[in-house]
């Protein structure tokens, strides 16, 4: 038999994440249920995870089929679902290829491994670096935490990957230094910085970028993980900002839950992976690529952009109320859709978990002093004034 150590004496779960006191064990739109019965209105949405709420009934139903027939199978074969998706994506993009993979994180090393690659078949640089911006998150594997451009992530993990620079994020300093930089092969950046305190990218700014882009041939990948898939209230937070990137990477809300990331790319940069260059081996498989085509045929047939943007304008106004009536405790209220930040004066952590204690409301932070709120984007108006009528209890407390 397996000598298996008690829970007593070492806590089986390594202590990678700091966890909030409720164990959450059931889940349906807006809401979830601990193991003690108590319900939750989830405006965490599971990182941004899920945009249909919890086990929508239009993915539900598709995946309860998909599980009778395939759930996995290798990448030297053809998979319907996932070249289905792949082309609903790429019709839905400015994009004309996809890779899959299976978080974020994965995406986005998979856009840098493309980048370096382009960089030497195609622009025959082989030492260039890729400019990241101060505050940015784009995940925790070593090239992505190294291209993260914040100290707390990197803290430990040396010697990072080399080439990668960081410049200030929304400066007109960074074009400037990028336009003079002889060894930039790309430039990436969140539209919206979400870990790095709910921050949107300036509109003037970004265009002013791409084109600086375009102009010396480097090129411009846009971080969507967290922003892609409807969040900001367009499909791609990038369509606001009336660019075109060479690369996307998006992920969390693309399967509805179930783990799935995709990087997009122009042909003239997808053509550099060739078959051996990169891979994955549950990446795009038929089980997750079924969920994304069952999310995106949802967000269709449900006319879920709309959705989010009726939310985002009612929940965005009512917390502008709020910072009215409560000026000591709201500095600011940012951010782009359903991807809304809230700079408090008092800690941010402190009021998360009031609402969550008090309310049965979850939220989470973006930083010390930021609450980061994300519900579904198919909430409603009781359900926003819900939260509204908790958080306004909290602040005047």
């Amino acid at each position: 038999m397996l000598n298996i150590k008690s829970a007593e004496e070492v806590f089986p779960v390594m202590s990678a994440y700091g966890r909030f006191p409720i164990t959450v064990v059931k889940g349906k739109g807006s809401y979830v249920w601990d193991d003690e019965g108590k319900k939750y209105l989830d405006y965490t949405a599971g990182i941004a995870v899920l945009a249909l709420g919890h086990v929508p009934d239009a993915v539900e139903t598709v995946l309860k089929k998909q599980l009778d027939t395939l759930w996995h199978c290798s990448n030297l074969f053809h998979i319907a679902s996932q070249e289905k998706l792949a082309a609903m994506l790429t019709d839905l993009s400015c994009c004309d290829q996809v890779f899959f993979c299976n978080s974020g994180a994965e995406a986005n090393e998979g856009a840098i491994k493309l980048a370096r690659r382009y960089a030497h078949l195609i622009k025959h640089k082989e030492n260039g670096h890729i400019v990241t911006f101060d505050h940015s998150f784009h995940g925790r594997t070593m090239a992505t935490l190294t291209a993260t451009a914040q100290e707390k992530i990197q803290n430990g993990f040396g010697p990072l990957v080399p080439g990668f620079r960081y410049l200030p994020y929304n400066s007109e300093e960074a074009i400037q230094a990028i336009a003079e930089d002889p060894d930039c092969i790309a430039v990436m950046l969140e539209m919206v910085q979400g870990e790095g305190g709910v921050l949107p990218a300036d509109e003037t700014w970004v265009k002013a970028l791409s084109k600086v882009c375009g102009e010396k041939g480097i090129l411009l990948i846009v971080d969507e993980v967290q922003t892609g898939i409807g969040r900001t209230g367009t499909l791609f937070a990038y369509e606001q900002y009336g660019i075109e990137p060479d690369v996307v990477t998006v992920a969390k809300a693309l399967g509805s839950g179930i783990p799935i990331g995709a990087v997009l790319a122009k042909k003239e940069v997808s053509q550099v992976f060739t078959p051996g260059t990169h891979g994955s081996t549950f990446g795009g498989n038929p089980f997750a690529t079924a969920a994304g085509v069952a999310t995106l045929e949802a967000f269709e047939k449900q006319n879920v952009l709309e959705q989010c943007s009726k939310n985002a304008a009612s929940l965005t106004n009512k917390l502008n109320e709020l910072k009215e009536k409560h000026p000591d405790a709201i500095q600011s209220v940012r951010g782009k859709g359903l991807l809304i930040g809230v700079a408090t004066f008092a800690p941010a952590i402190d009021i998360v978990n009031q609402m969550r204690e008090k309310h049965q409301v979850l939220i989470l932070t973006a930083g010390k002093n930021v609450l980061r709120i994300l519900p579904p984007l198919i909430t409603n108006e009781n359900e926003i004034n819900y939260f509204i009528n908790a958080l306004d209890q909290v602040l005047g407390d």
